[in-house]
């Protein structure tokens, strides 16, 4: 088995550790944190092993990295770790769920999270670091650019693109042919029926959502 370390110990790091110890080729031999956040020295009796050392004890010519952060920042804050795991050079390794629906005819790039009950259709393409939270409808021809968090239950239509740094929540619906400009903070239940503003956030106020100026995003994520 391909031997893994997580970046992380959060929930997501978590839920991350049993993915990959259940359902993927990876076996988890430890986890890694940004120095000042190592508090415990051990997660499910693995070591927790500060970032700046990692690579002593775990070489990047023998392991791979997982980077398992949250939408803070609008994914930002994950986006930087990501980069500087590549820097220490580090492979970024997926989780794509055995249990996910799809014909085939689809890519994902590297440090994604891709839980059970995804329905992809054909000719998706999701880029580096985005997040599949389980139980989406991603239609055909869609792409998903780097760094996305998608929550559950989302349906983007077909041909919809997603741009960078986007965090779309649950059950939002986007029209097929829509794009989602970089950026963009789609709240909960959100109806897309065009193309959004970079930066903007869209809730729920009547259907179809209404636009909140880009400055109202500060802090909401």
């Amino acid at each position: 088995m391909k031997r893994l370390i997580i970046f992380g110990a959060t929930d997501l790091a978590r839920v991350a550790y049993i993915y990959f110890s259940r359902d993927s080729e990876y076996e988890v031999v430890a986890f890694t944190l940004d120095d000042a956040y190592v508090k415990e020295p051990a997660l499910f009796g693995l070591p927790v092993v500060p970032f700046s050392l990692v690579q002593e004890s775990y070489p990047p010519d023998s392991h791979e990295m997982f980077v398992a952060m949250g939408p803070k920042q609008l994914n930002r804050l994950r986006a930087e770790v990501y980069d500087r795991a590549k820097a220490k050079g580090y492979r970024l390794a997926s989780f794509i769920s055995s249990r996910i629906s799809h014909c085939g005819e689809w890519t994902a790039g590297e440090n994604c999270f891709i839980l059970e009950q995804n329905v992809i259709q054909p000719f998706v393409r999701i880029g580096n670091d985005v997040v599949l939270w389980s139980g989406n409808h991603i239609g055909h021809d869609v792409t998903i650019e780097d760094h996305c968090f998608i929550t559950s239950h989302v349906v983007l239509s077909g041909r919809v693109k997603v741009g960078s740094f986007c965090f779309l929540g649950v059950n939002a619906c986007v029209r097929d042919h829509v794009t989602i400009a970089p950026g963009c903070l789609i709240g909960a239940g959100a109806v897309i029926l065009r193309d959004t503003e970079p930066g903007a956030l869209h809730a729920v106020q009547g259907t179809p959502a209404s636009d909140i100026p880009a400055a109202r995003i500060a802090g909401k994520l």
